[in-house]
């Protein structure tokens, strides 16, 4: 089992990320912008290997305005071996590494405009993977999109537009369930159709629940069915209610005691864990700690 964070890492020098307005994207502020991105990505690397994190989740503002036309620097040939002493790193430390496009890419809008901003989006957080020299383990999250008053036809038009999805993204496609539109039993009838692995987030399951008989664990074996061999471990998404903001605000903190009542609950699945809270690494460390004073769960 591994243990993950997403994005940022907090009270470590020199891993902020780096951007500019619209208007300030010129090629050499870009270029710029993009050698100090690619520095703080290889030090948040060095520093999970140093702790012994082996799950991470890549920023989608790695590389500024990655998929939009403004950039047009061919920055994956110019930094090629920046990129892969940083994906050598990743293999070497065992890590597993993924990105998540915003809620911005939404492949299924009735929109042409945005739907082919959202491929090209995708195009990007493949590309940044592909340059890394990760294998289709590395996968893609994606969240469904809108409902925008039917949801019958909003699925069927994620079905339509999935085909225009390159091969190469496809192999690292995975879907949520969020917590607003798109339960997980809706999200695993959409991944079961187009073969999809399904990430279960519990935090967006119990903010937006199908079946209130049915417990995590459930969900996660229906959601197991999803994974193949060749997209490697399933992995999950794992929340925490900040009990002082609205319903699916993340916890400052993982609060421990309730994480591992949740483990104990998974046995000995071998299930990657992504963490989903606002102090990241701090909490990636603490709940590991937890699971190796626990030897009977630490998976397989």
């Amino acid at each position: 089992m591994r243990i993950g964070y997403a994005c940022q890492t907090v009270g470590v020098p020199h891993t902020g990320l780096k951007s500019c307005m619209l208007k300030n994207a010129s090629e050499s502020v870009l270029l710029n912008l993009t050698a100090h991105n690619l520095n703080a990505l290889e030090t948040i690397i060095d520093y999970n290997r140093g702790n012994g994190i082996k799950l991470f989740r890549i920023s989608s503002d790695l590389i500024p305005f990655g998929s939009s036309p403004v950039n047009q620097t061919h920055w994956w040939k110019l930094f090629a071996p920046k990129l892969t002493v940083i994906g050598e790193k990743i293999a070497d430390g065992g890590m597993r590494v993924s990105m998540h496009p915003g809620q911005y890419t939404v492949l299924n809008s009735p929109n042409q405009d945005v739907v082919k901003r959202a491929v090209d989006d995708l195009n990007y957080h493949n590309r940044v993977l592909c340059s890394l020299a990760t294998d289709a383990e590395h996968k893609i999250i994606l969240h469904v999109g809108g409902v925008y008053g039917d949801k019958e036809q909003a699925l069927l038009r994620f079905l339509e537009n999935y085909r225009l999805l390159d091969e190469t993204v496809l192999q690292r496609l995975v879907i949520e369930n969020d917590d607003r539109s798109y339960t997980v039993e809706d999200v695993l009838q959409l991944g079961v159709s187009l073969n999809i692995p399904v990430v279960y987030d519990n935090l967006h399951n119990s903010v937006n629940p199908c079946d209130p008989g049915k417990k995590d664990l459930d969900w996660i074996e229906d959601c197991a069915q999803t994974w193949h061999k060749k997209d490697g471990p399933q992995k999950i998404h794992y929340a925490q209610q900040d009990y002082s903001k609205k319903p699916g605000a993340h916890s400052a903190t993982i609060r421990t005691d309730e994480f591992m009542d949740f483990i104990k609950g998974l046995g000995s699945r071998n299930i990657d864990v992504m963490l989903e809270v606002k102090d990241k690494n701090n909490s990636a460390l603490n709940c590991m700690r937890c699971i190796s004073a626990q030897p009977r769960i630490t998976g397989k």
